[in-house]
């Protein structure tokens, strides 16, 4: 059984209205041991739409109210998922810093200022290309800045493709998919199994399992497991569906981190 999710929003994720309270006791009725919130800090998200920004001080504050309030039942973690582009390097940096999180997930949610979820980040380009430049994005972000432990839904892009992701594969884009790989694991960095792709019907969890299985192929050995999780409803979705996904892949373990160390858990059978 996977014990923590790692990958957790509240209301400070400016696309989630659930108290941190309602996403612990859900965790705990789950059989949880641990659960690391990782709420949204997006710098400079264009004008118009959702900030993504929260006031770490007060995230800090209500984060140990309620570790304490706990502290007999689970283990939360304190983190953040930071959306990256390679110019926000330096402020990103000083953020680590400062505050003492557990985990950071560094994920790519603007391309050029623009987020796949979106049409206009799609105009004028085939399929192929934006998808090629949304993976060119997340090589560029590593490549300015890697003070995080893993990168986010490597594929989060084919949610929002004309076509969902019906022409999606691994073999399809294999060179660039390859070289992000690569680019990750010589920083030292892991990546994410994000179940969110199973409940937008993908049918598959970020990345996709043939990219899973090149990134082990590639030695890469750091995953952590994350719903992506912004209702208490979605905590821990489909854990059981990934568990089986990596055991049958060859996985021995996935891993946690706590004051940004990692910690191996085994996937038992």
């Amino acid at each position: 059984m996977i014990i923590a999710d790692y990958h957790v929003h509240s209301r400070f994720s400016s696309d989630s209205t659930a108290p941190m309270e309602d996403m612990v006791e859900k965790a705990i009725s789950l059989g949880m041991n641990k659960i690391c919130f990782t709420d949204h800090m997006d710098y400079d998200f264009p004008e118009g739409y959702l900030t993504f920004l929260f006031d770490p001080e007060e995230y800090f504050r209500e984060l140990e109210r309620i570790t304490d309030l706990y502290k007999t039942k689970i283990k939360i973690l304190k983190g953040i998922e930071l959306g990256l582009q390679p110019y926000l390097a330096p402020r990103y940096q000083a953020l680590l810093a400062q505050y003492d999180f557990d985990f950071a997930i560094g994920s790519s949610h603007l391309v050029n200022g623009i987020d796949p979820y979106y049409p206009e980040f799609w105009a004028g380009k085939t399929t192929e290309e934006a998808m090629e430049l949304y993976f060119q994005s997340i090589i560029d972000n590593v490549n300015a800045f890697s003070e995080y432990q893993v990168y986010g839904h490597l594929d989060y892009v084919v949610r929002y493709a004309p076509e969902k992701n019906t022409s999606y594969t691994y073999e399809k884009y294999a060179g660039i998919i390859d070289e992000m790989l690569k680019t990750i694991i010589s920083h030292g960095l892991g990546i994410e199994v994000n179940t969110a792709g199973y409940k937008y019907g993908l049918g598959y969890a970020h990345p996709q399992t043939d990219v899973l299985k090149r990134y082990k192929e590639l030695g890469g050995e750091i995953l952590t497991i994350g719903s992506d999780g912004h209702k208490p409803e979605h905590l821990g979705y489909d854990f059981p569906k990934a568990e089986e996904l990596l055991r049958s892949l060859g996985f021995k373990y996935y891993v946690t981190f706590e004051n940004k160390k990692p910690v191996y858990e085994t996937l038992a059978r």
